[in-house]
């Protein structure tokens, strides 16, 4: 379900002052590309993970309570990415969910 509160924001930014969003600044253009791009490469960092689960079979170490929190706390950032049209953190978040899972599932078959 989707809220479409995309107007309050836009109101907030015109009460406080803040820039408006495209930015016309080149630099906070760069700078919201640049998250889209670790928005992908951040959740990537727990691939090392996955494959050592996977390919040595065990996961030994491995805290399916931790890593199923981690897939649990994930939720509620998806829902707030939607919610605020924001795609950095819906991307993020999304993939963050999947890997988690993945390690869950990792961990309950070789641990």
């Amino acid at each position: 379900m989707r809220y479409n509160i995309h107007h309050i924001h836009r109101r907030k930014r015109i009460y406080k002052k803040l820039e408006k969003y495209p930015s016309k600044n080149k630099g906070i253009k760069f700078l919201d590309k640049f998250l889209l791009i670790i928005a992908v490469i951040g959740p990537l960092v727990t691939l090392p993970q996955i494959i050592k689960i996977f390919t040595l079979k065990d996961a030994t170490g491995i805290s399916v309570i931790s890593w199923s929190l981690f897939a649990i706390l994930d939720i509620p950032w998806i829902v707030y990415g939607f919610v605020h049209k924001e795609k950095p953190i819906i991307i993020s978040s999304i993939l963050w969910f999947i890997l988690n899972i993945i390690v869950v599932f990792g961990a309950l078959r070789y641990g």
